[in-house]
């Protein structure tokens, strides 16, 4: 069985994390994908612990993709990537509004060279507005779009920012949800289009369900309730943390079974779900010395084994080792020329029996320049006068 995308061929001039992760996605299920970047690279090429022009953060949202590096202010390097965009299936770009217009690549550029293109432009703030200008990077839409209100400081209750790019893998995966229900429509119009994205308004959307709820209802009078998750806490054990909740009734007597006071689901401060939440301190002064003097693992066991939504808190250095992760065969080690052995997950969903780990890499700068120049006909003595002139860009070993 191949993979779901074999035979899409996607355009990614896309940088940092947005546009690339979402192309990753579509690269992991089947897609060729050719990265254009500028001389210098990819700036994840050297955000965090890096080997030559491969960080890890690069590795993992560009692997399975082919590099070249093109200029594309040069006449020559527009020209190939107009032949680039005449077979393929999509165009991928976060450059701010109006960039790509400039460049003279704009959507309707590309559509009348080949109209069957699906054309995503990522914004940061959004297309147009009074912030569409602006340079965006996923801190600052933490901060606009909510995220760093909804997840304020414990103690403080001042807004902080999550240790994260969650923004942009957000707006990632939009887009490749997005991209994906375009080539669909294509599929029975034949024709394609535009996909206007902001990582604003992904990460609104995903943020507004449950952290904007008190937002919602603007007619009806309905009493506002507590903000969501705000009595969530993680649980000490003796040797570790977990995480532990009992919304339901069954839930809730599965805990006090197994902690040894059932008494408590009879107690009228705790006998129904609406009562419970207005007790939540009393309840947790109950609960705590029950568990501090535990081993985390053996709690973890006869809780879950008792119905109760339960699960220990992985560090860091331990996540790789947690027998669940392991079952599930989710991290994937990767060998890497001159570099070893390099982990990263493999894509989360599995599709039949083309879901195997493939032992793809990710490409070094400008890689397959030379590969990629050959498939759209230019001569040897044609790719040779670009690289010679600089409009294009190549790793020594790609010319052999």
């Amino acid at each position: 069985m191949q993979l779901p995308l074999q035979g899409i061929r996607i355009v990614d001039l896309s940088a940092v994390v947005s546009g690339p992760m979402a192309a990753g996605i579509l690269a992991d299920q089947g897609a060729d994908v050719i990265k254009i970047e500028a001389p210098k690279g990819d700036l994840t090429r050297v955000i965090g612990p890096s080997t030559g022009d491969l960080s890890a953060l690069f590795t993992c949202i560009n692997r399975g993709k082919r590099s070249i590096v093109l200029d594309l202010k040069h006449p020559d390097g527009a020209a190939v990537l107009r032949d680039l965009v005449a077979q393929a299936d999509v165009l991928v770009e976060n450059f701010r509004p109006g960039a790509m217009d400039r460049l003279g690549f704009s959507y309707a550029a590309m559509s009348a060279l080949n109209p069957r293109l699906v054309y995503l432009s990522i914004a940061g703030f959004g297309h147009t507005g009074p912030y569409s200008g602006f340079r965006v990077y996923d801190p600052v839409i933490q901060a606009v779009s909510g995220f760093a209100d909804a997840h304020p400081n414990p103690e403080t209750g001042e807004p902080q920012l999550l240790q994260t790019l969650l923004c942009d893998k957000i707006t990632a995966l939009t887009a490749a949800q997005s991209i994906t229900a375009a080539l669909h429509a294509r599929g029975q119009s034949g024709q394609g289009q535009k996909i206007e994205l902001s990582m604003l308004d992904a990460s609104l959307a995903f943020l507004w369900p449950e952290a904007l709820y008190n937002h919602s209802y603007l007619d009806a009078e309905v009493a506002p309730m507590a903000e969501f998750g705000a009595n969530q806490k993680l649980w000490r054990a003796r040797d570790g943390w977990f995480a532990m909740i009992t919304p339901q009734d069954d839930e809730f007597a599965g805990m006090c079974r197994t902690l040894g006071v059932p008494e408590l689901v009879r107690d009228p401060r705790f006998v129904s779900i609406p009562v419970r939440r207005q007790h939540q301190a009393e309840l947790r002064a109950l609960i705590e010395p029950l568990v501090r003097n535990e081993p985390v693992d053996t709690l973890v066991q006869r809780l879950g084994d008792a119905g109760v939504p339960v699960g220990r808190v992985n560090s860091k250095r331990e996540l790789a080792h947690d027998p669940q992760v392991r079952c599930n065969d989710v991290l994937h080690e990767t060998n890497y020329p001159e570099l070893g052995r390099i982990r990263a997950p493999r894509m989360a969903a599995r599709f039949g029996a083309a879901s195997t780990h493939r032992p793809v890499l990710a490409p070094h700068l400008g890689e397959h320049t030379v590969a990629v120049l050959a498939e759209l006909g230019r001569s040897p003595q044609e790719i040779e006068r670009l690289l010679a002139a600089g409009v294009a860009q190549a790793q020594p070993a790609a010319k052999g």
